[in-house]
Protein backbone atom coordinates (compact mmCIF):
# COMPACT_ATOMS: atom_id res chain seq x y z
CA UNK A 1 0.00 0.00 0.00
CA UNK A 2 1.45 3.50 -0.56
CA UNK A 3 3.27 4.63 2.51
CA UNK A 4 2.83 1.26 4.23
CA UNK A 5 6.20 -0.44 5.47
CA UNK A 6 8.61 -2.56 4.65
CA UNK A 7 11.17 -5.05 6.75
CA UNK A 8 15.00 -4.87 5.47
CA UNK A 9 18.26 -6.46 6.53
CA UNK A 10 20.32 -3.41 7.56
CA UNK A 11 22.94 -4.05 4.41
CA UNK A 12 20.01 -3.40 2.23
CA UNK A 13 19.06 -0.28 3.51
CA UNK A 14 21.21 2.19 1.79
CA UNK A 15 20.27 1.25 -1.51
CA UNK A 16 16.29 1.02 0.01
CA UNK A 17 16.30 4.65 0.79
CA UNK A 18 18.58 5.81 -2.09
CA UNK A 19 15.54 7.25 -4.32
CA UNK A 20 13.34 7.86 -1.34
CA UNK A 21 12.14 11.39 -1.12
CA UNK A 22 12.97 13.32 1.55
CA UNK A 23 9.95 14.15 3.00
CA UNK A 24 9.80 10.51 4.26
CA UNK A 25 12.50 11.44 6.81
CA UNK A 26 11.61 11.80 10.27
CA UNK A 27 11.46 16.02 11.21
CA UNK A 28 11.24 17.17 7.65
CA UNK A 29 8.01 18.69 6.99
CA UNK A 30 7.06 21.15 4.03
CA UNK A 31 8.63 23.96 5.07
CA UNK A 32 12.13 21.38 6.25
CA UNK A 33 11.72 19.96 2.40
CA UNK A 34 11.55 23.33 0.46
CA UNK A 35 14.82 24.23 2.71
CA UNK A 36 16.43 21.18 1.51
CA UNK A 37 15.52 21.04 -2.11
CA UNK A 38 16.39 24.66 -2.61
CA UNK A 39 19.72 23.50 -2.50
CA UNK A 40 18.94 20.55 -4.77
CA UNK A 41 17.86 18.35 -2.16
CA UNK A 42 15.34 16.03 -2.98
CA UNK A 43 15.89 12.19 -2.42
CA UNK A 44 17.97 10.66 0.50
CA UNK A 45 20.78 9.34 -1.93
CA UNK A 46 21.60 13.32 -2.43
CA UNK A 47 21.71 13.76 1.43
CA UNK A 48 24.28 11.40 1.37
CA UNK A 49 26.15 12.38 -1.91
CA UNK A 50 26.52 16.22 -0.45
CA UNK A 51 28.39 14.76 3.03
CA UNK A 52 28.28 15.24 6.26
CA UNK A 53 30.41 18.10 6.64
CA UNK A 54 28.30 20.39 3.95
CA UNK A 55 25.32 19.23 5.29
CA UNK A 56 26.62 20.33 9.08
CA UNK A 57 27.21 23.60 7.53
CA UNK A 58 23.89 24.48 5.76
CA UNK A 59 22.10 23.43 8.18
CA UNK A 60 23.57 22.93 11.76
CA UNK A 61 22.78 20.33 14.10
CA UNK A 62 19.72 19.33 12.14
CA UNK A 63 22.00 18.70 8.80
CA UNK A 64 24.09 16.03 10.37
CA UNK A 65 20.95 14.68 11.72
CA UNK A 66 19.63 14.10 8.47
CA UNK A 67 22.60 12.76 7.28
CA UNK A 68 23.08 10.36 9.58
CA UNK A 69 19.57 9.28 8.80
CA UNK A 70 20.82 8.76 5.43
CA UNK A 71 23.03 6.56 5.74
CA UNK A 72 20.49 4.16 7.60
CA UNK A 73 21.88 5.37 11.27
CA UNK A 74 19.33 6.02 13.66
CA UNK A 75 19.90 6.17 17.11
CA UNK A 76 16.14 6.99 17.78
CA UNK A 77 14.78 4.76 20.95
CA UNK A 78 11.51 2.31 19.82
CA UNK A 79 9.49 1.71 23.07
CA UNK A 80 6.75 -1.17 21.79
CA UNK A 81 5.11 -0.22 25.49
CA UNK A 82 5.41 3.57 25.39
CA UNK A 83 2.65 5.29 27.13
CA UNK A 84 -0.64 6.22 25.60
CA UNK A 85 -0.34 10.00 24.75
CA UNK A 86 -4.71 10.08 23.75
CA UNK A 87 -7.70 7.67 24.27
CA UNK A 88 -9.96 9.17 20.72
CA UNK A 89 -12.30 8.41 18.30
CA UNK A 90 -13.83 10.05 15.18
CA UNK A 91 -16.33 10.10 12.50
CA UNK A 92 -16.29 11.78 8.75
CA UNK A 93 -19.59 11.93 7.12
CA UNK A 94 -21.22 11.00 4.14
CA UNK A 95 -22.52 14.70 3.67
CA UNK A 96 -21.64 17.75 5.43
CA UNK A 97 -23.91 18.44 8.61
CA UNK A 98 -24.84 22.05 10.20
CA UNK A 99 -27.64 21.07 12.65
CA UNK A 100 -26.43 21.57 16.39
CA UNK A 101 -28.28 18.99 17.32
CA UNK A 102 -27.64 16.52 14.23
CA UNK A 103 -23.89 16.89 15.39
CA UNK A 104 -24.59 16.48 19.34
CA UNK A 105 -26.14 12.85 18.43
CA UNK A 106 -23.13 11.91 16.40
CA UNK A 107 -20.77 13.23 19.05
CA UNK A 108 -23.01 11.35 21.38
CA UNK A 109 -21.32 7.48 20.76
CA UNK A 110 -17.88 8.69 20.05
CA UNK A 111 -17.92 9.74 23.50
CA UNK A 112 -19.50 6.08 24.64
CA UNK A 113 -16.58 4.73 22.52
CA UNK A 114 -13.56 7.06 24.59
CA UNK A 115 -14.96 5.98 27.92
CA UNK A 116 -15.29 2.28 27.21
CA UNK A 117 -11.38 2.24 25.80
CA UNK A 118 -10.83 4.28 28.82
CA UNK A 119 -12.72 1.75 31.06
CA UNK A 120 -10.38 -1.23 29.57
CA UNK A 121 -7.35 -0.04 29.71
CA UNK A 122 -8.11 1.26 33.34
CA UNK A 123 -7.74 4.81 32.79
CA UNK A 124 -8.78 8.36 33.18
CA UNK A 125 -7.90 11.88 31.11
CA UNK A 126 -8.06 15.09 32.48
CA UNK A 127 -7.80 16.99 28.92
CA UNK A 128 -10.26 16.86 26.35
CA UNK A 129 -10.14 17.66 22.45
CA UNK A 130 -13.09 18.43 20.39
CA UNK A 131 -11.90 18.07 16.54
CA UNK A 132 -13.87 19.23 13.97
CA UNK A 133 -13.51 19.86 10.34
CA UNK A 134 -15.66 22.06 8.64
CA UNK A 135 -17.23 21.80 4.83
CA UNK A 136 -13.73 23.78 3.51
CA UNK A 137 -11.75 21.01 5.21
CA UNK A 138 -10.29 23.25 7.61
CA UNK A 139 -9.46 21.45 10.95
CA UNK A 140 -10.55 23.43 14.01
CA UNK A 141 -9.02 21.93 17.55
CA UNK A 142 -10.29 22.70 20.72
CA UNK A 143 -9.35 21.68 24.10
CA UNK A 144 -10.30 22.29 27.96
CA UNK A 145 -9.03 20.99 31.07
CA UNK A 146 -11.46 19.01 33.52
CA UNK A 147 -11.51 19.60 37.12
CA UNK A 148 -10.39 15.98 37.75
CA UNK A 149 -9.58 12.84 35.53
CA UNK A 150 -12.68 11.01 34.22
CA UNK A 151 -13.07 8.16 31.99
CA UNK A 152 -17.28 8.98 32.26
CA UNK A 153 -18.90 8.82 28.39
CA UNK A 154 -21.81 12.21 30.05
CA UNK A 155 -18.74 13.95 31.39
CA UNK A 156 -17.28 13.80 28.36
CA UNK A 157 -20.15 14.95 26.16
CA UNK A 158 -21.19 17.67 28.41
CA UNK A 159 -17.87 18.86 27.82
CA UNK A 160 -17.37 18.38 24.32
CA UNK A 161 -20.84 19.87 23.73
CA UNK A 162 -19.84 23.03 25.45
CA UNK A 163 -16.92 23.78 23.34
CA UNK A 164 -19.01 22.24 19.96
CA UNK A 165 -21.14 25.14 21.18
CA UNK A 166 -18.53 27.75 20.20
CA UNK A 167 -18.32 26.83 16.80
CA UNK A 168 -21.36 25.14 15.71
CA UNK A 169 -23.75 27.96 15.00
CA UNK A 170 -26.54 25.93 12.95
CA UNK A 171 -25.02 27.55 9.50
CA UNK A 172 -21.30 26.46 9.12
CA UNK A 173 -21.20 22.93 7.73
CA UNK A 174 -18.67 20.37 9.33
CA UNK A 175 -17.54 16.55 7.46
CA UNK A 176 -15.88 15.54 10.62
CA UNK A 177 -16.24 14.84 14.58
CA UNK A 178 -13.80 13.78 17.09
CA UNK A 179 -13.12 13.65 20.66
CA UNK A 180 -10.69 12.68 22.96
CA UNK A 181 -8.91 12.39 25.92
CA UNK A 182 -5.43 12.67 27.37
CA UNK A 183 -2.95 13.55 30.46
CA UNK A 184 -3.64 10.29 31.56
CA UNK A 185 -4.05 9.06 35.40
CA UNK A 186 -4.77 5.72 36.86
CA UNK A 187 -8.80 5.62 36.67
CA UNK A 188 -9.07 4.73 40.79
CA UNK A 189 -8.53 9.20 41.21
CA UNK A 190 -11.42 9.93 38.35
CA UNK A 191 -14.65 11.02 38.79
CA UNK A 192 -14.34 11.75 42.43
CA UNK A 193 -16.23 14.91 43.09
CA UNK A 194 -16.79 16.36 46.38
CA UNK A 195 -18.99 15.99 48.95
CA UNK A 196 -21.81 18.34 47.84
CA UNK A 197 -21.81 16.37 44.52
CA UNK A 198 -23.56 13.09 44.72
CA UNK A 199 -24.66 12.72 41.12
CA UNK A 200 -21.27 11.58 39.86
CA UNK A 201 -20.91 8.49 41.94
CA UNK A 202 -24.34 7.53 40.95
CA UNK A 203 -23.25 8.44 37.12
CA UNK A 204 -20.25 6.48 37.58
CA UNK A 205 -21.98 3.02 38.79
CA UNK A 206 -24.63 3.60 36.30
CA UNK A 207 -21.94 3.73 33.22
CA UNK A 208 -19.97 0.52 35.07
CA UNK A 209 -23.43 -1.42 35.20
CA UNK A 210 -24.05 -0.39 31.47
CA UNK A 211 -20.45 -1.42 30.48
CA UNK A 212 -20.76 -4.62 32.55
CA UNK A 213 -23.93 -5.54 30.78
CA UNK A 214 -22.37 -4.49 27.34
CA UNK A 215 -19.44 -6.64 28.38
CA UNK A 216 -21.20 -10.24 29.05
CA UNK A 217 -24.64 -9.62 26.43
CA UNK A 218 -22.79 -7.13 23.41
CA UNK A 219 -23.13 -3.21 23.12
CA UNK A 220 -27.11 -3.28 21.94
CA UNK A 221 -27.97 -5.23 25.27
CA UNK A 222 -28.61 -1.65 26.68
CA UNK A 223 -28.87 1.73 24.52
CA UNK A 224 -29.11 4.62 26.67
CA UNK A 225 -31.81 7.12 25.66
CA UNK A 226 -29.38 9.63 23.24
CA UNK A 227 -28.97 6.92 21.21
CA UNK A 228 -32.52 5.63 21.24
CA UNK A 229 -33.44 9.26 20.16
CA UNK A 230 -30.89 9.09 17.02
CA UNK A 231 -31.66 5.80 16.20
CA UNK A 232 -35.54 6.95 15.93
CA UNK A 233 -34.15 10.27 14.03
CA UNK A 234 -32.68 8.04 11.18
Amino acid sequence: KPRGFSVIGRAEALLFLESRSISTLPGVGPAGAAALERNGLKRIGDIRAVGAQRMRALYGDWGGYLFALSMADDSRRVDPHGERKSISAETTFFEDVADIEALEDILWPLCEKVAARCRASDTAGRTLTLKLKDARFKIITRRRQLPEPTLLAHRIFETARELLAGDADGRTKFRLIGVGLSDFSDATFADRGDMLDTETPKRAAAEAAVASARAKFGKSAVQTGRALKAERDE
